[in-house]
């Protein structure tokens, strides 16, 4: 899969309504899983202990935290594109977020993007893409939002 190259604003504002592509999937381990336990100290048991998962989870195994999954979007969103020309770039909020569908541990999980927006902030280009975190052989999303990045273009 090849990275959508933007090297500008106007590169970027070609794609307004427009799928900017999809992540390869990415599988999320009981690894992953505890150490993100120990990054956010949520050791609840449904995420951190699978014997118990086993036997008292109505999914039979430990899931994902639903914080995790949002947070390997950075990972997912540099597989879909590549963006030049810029000094920095500001996470500047997540809109209309909804958990829909737990990920459950060994699922493989990748990102679809498409721009809704772009505005220009005197230099600063304001994103609204629309992720959504698909989950492998799953038809519900595990999430849906639209995440806004602040491109300081040079």
């Amino acid at each position: 899969m090849s990275k959508l190259i933007v090297n500008s604003f106007k590169d970027f504002e070609q794609h307004v309504g427009k799928e900017l592509g999809i992540s390869d999937y990415l599988k999320i381990t009981q690894e992953q899983i505890n150490k993100f336990a120990d990054a956010t100290l949520d050791y609840q048991w449904i995420h951190t202990d699978p014997a118990r998962a086993a036997v008292e989870s109505p999914f039979n195994k430990t899931i994902a935290h639903g914080y995790l999954t949002l947070s390997i979007l950075p990972y997912l969103w540099d597989q879909i594109i590549q963006v030049n020309n810029f000094k920095m770039l500001v996470n500047y909020g997540v809109e209309k977020l909804k958990f829909g569908q737990p990920v459950l541990v060994d699922s493989e999980v990748r990102l679809k993007a498409s721009l809704q927006s772009i505005t220009d902030l005197r230099g600063i280009a304001k994103t609204e893409i629309k992720i959504t975190l698909e989950i492998k052989d799953v038809k519900k999303p595990a999430l849906e939002a639209i995440v806004i990045f602040l491109y300081h273009f040079n």
